[in-house]
């Protein structure tokens, strides 16, 4: 009998996606976790697996078509196999509406449907319908295939329980126990604990995130030979450290041809809309400052070293970030929203960091900022942004943020007017960092100096306040 493929569930809230691009096409045949059709939500890329082995025998919807969470995707079986008339009960790619209104409940689960068979040299999956792509990459799934492991034994350290492929190779090296601690150091950005001074050395030498490689060594340790294995395959290009001290290298713009209307994708059409929507909803301001950034920099070079042996590259942004958790605190009516109650302040303190990459621009968040110590904000930095560029993102990964920080400087700006991310209250873009003469005690000094431009909702925010909070983190970043 063939197996239906269904839009997994995707985050909390997600009831709908866009088809971005189908990899396997009616006919093809397909091996257990083929990424079988890629599909887009709050831009936000993903690849959904085939949950078995067999051919395609029909898809539904076409690039660019809104499909409902649990709708059928697509048929997996053997050639000739009859596929079922009443679509299997659930509603086809092809019947979701053009445009689904979003939901505040999360959708309800479908009734399961038995899994069909699985081949003794394939991992054993939970008898869930299909349903394995919302919980398992194609990475992890390919990676629990080469060890034969049974993933429904496998204790999850990702987000919401989410299984991750260090997860599935600790409970390989600790022999298929069902809590693997090495799995939950690394899910924390912690696994520096077990780096050798030979490591620490290596790693220092060709900019690498210990926290990205993965250990073969005890506990998950990672050894001299899984950092060479790691160099070898090519992944270690550093993103800012080979780069040009003033300006990074110029990327190419996307590919048009003159003449012709270029069809715009989901991301695109997403940023259009957000975008104009937001300079019609907040009357935007914007104020400057100018930060001598001498005391972080200075703090900076002291600690490098010592937060890439726990598995962070340290960068300005985290700096940044850290002096907007400052100022936020002080001045709590700057994380907020409007409504039609009147201004709603949020508890917690959610700061989303603009990522540009291949397709657009992107908003990560750092969720419940206000809690992390600088060297935790910087993992989550190197890991949000990271996963960003790659399209390795979850949905849930890119709201809840109740402020922005955009670094438009690392383009070489030196200062802009960013427009403000709704719903929240303001944006943050700082600027090149660039050694300048300025006037210190009247003399005339060398400094490294950035602009920082606070864009407000000229509804929540007078002027005065506006520039008490920059202040705060120009303060802040000043007096590091």
């Amino acid at each position: 009998m063939p197996t239906k493929v269904l839009l997994p569930i995707m985050g909390e809230g997600v009831t709908d996606a866009t088809i971005t691009a189908w990899l396997k096409k009616e006919g093809d045949t397909v091996a257990e976790y083929d990424a079988l059709v890629e599909v887009n939500t709050d831009k936000v890329d993903s690849e959904i697996p085939s949950p078995v082995a067999g051919t395609v025998l029909k898809t539904y919807g076409q690039e660019g078509d809104v499909v409902l969470v649990e709708a059928i995707l697509a048929w997996i079986g053997e050639p000739g196999e009859d596929i079922p008339e009443d679509g299997g009960g659930d509603t086809p790619a092809e019947a979701a509406p053009a445009k689904i209104p979003a939901k505040k409940s999360t959708p309800a689960p479908p009734t399961p449907t038995p899994a069909a068979p699985v081949s003794k040299t394939a991992p054993s999956i939970p008898p869930s319908g299909g349903r394995l792509a919302a919980f398992v990459s194609p990475v992890v799934a390919r990676v629990a295939a080469e060890h034969n492991v049974d993933l429904s034994r496998v204790t999850g350290s990702g987000s919401g329980g989410r299984i991750t492929k260090e997860d599935v190779l600790a409970y390989v090296q600790t022999g298929g126990a069902a809590t693997a601690p090495a799995a939950a150091l690394v899910a924390k950005g912690e696994r520096s604990t077990f780096l050798s001074p030979v490591v620490i050395k290596l790693v220092g030498q060709h900019n690498i995130n210990p926290a990205y490689v993965a250990g073969t060594g005890r506990e998950g340790r990672v050894t001299k030979q899984d950092i060479e294995a790691y160099i070898a395959a090519g992944k270690p290009v550093p993103a800012a450290a080979t780069a040009p001290a003033v300006l990074p290298a110029r990327p190419p713009g996307p590919e048009v041809t003159p003449g012709e209307i270029m069809k715009l994708g989901p991301v695109r059409k997403a940023i259009a809309e957000h975008m104009v929507m937001s300079r019609h909803t907040s009357p935007h301001v914007t104020t400057v400052m100018e930060v001598d950034m001498s005391a972080v920099a200075a703090h900076r070079d002291a600690n490098k070293a010592a937060f890439l042996q726990n598995g962070a590259k340290l960068t300005y942004t985290a700096y940044m970030i850290s002096a907007i958790v400052t100022a936020l605190k002080a001045y709590p009516i700057v994380n907020s929203s409007w409504a039609d109650e009147g201004i709603l302040v949020h508890q917690d303190i959610n700061v989303g960091m603009a990522v540009a990459f291949s397709g657009g621009l992107i908003v990560p968040v750092i969720k419940n900022a206000g809690e992390l110590s600088l060297l935790q904000i910087s993992q989550a930095i190197n890991d949000l942004a990271t996963r960003a560029r790659d399209k390795q993102l979850k949905p849930d990964e890119v709201k809840g943020g109740t402020f922005t920080l955009t670094n438009h400087g690392t383009s070489g700006s030196l200062f802009a007017t960013p427009i403000i991310n709704q719903p929240q209250c303001a944006i943050l873009g700082a600027g090149l960092i660039q050694k300048r003469a300025v006037v210190i005690n009247d003399a005339i000094a060398i400094r490294p100096m950035v602009y920082i431009g606070l864009t407000f909702d000229h509804r929540i925010l007078d002027g005065a306040v506006a520039d008490y909070f920059l202040g705060t983190i120009k303060d802040t970043l000043d007096t590091w």
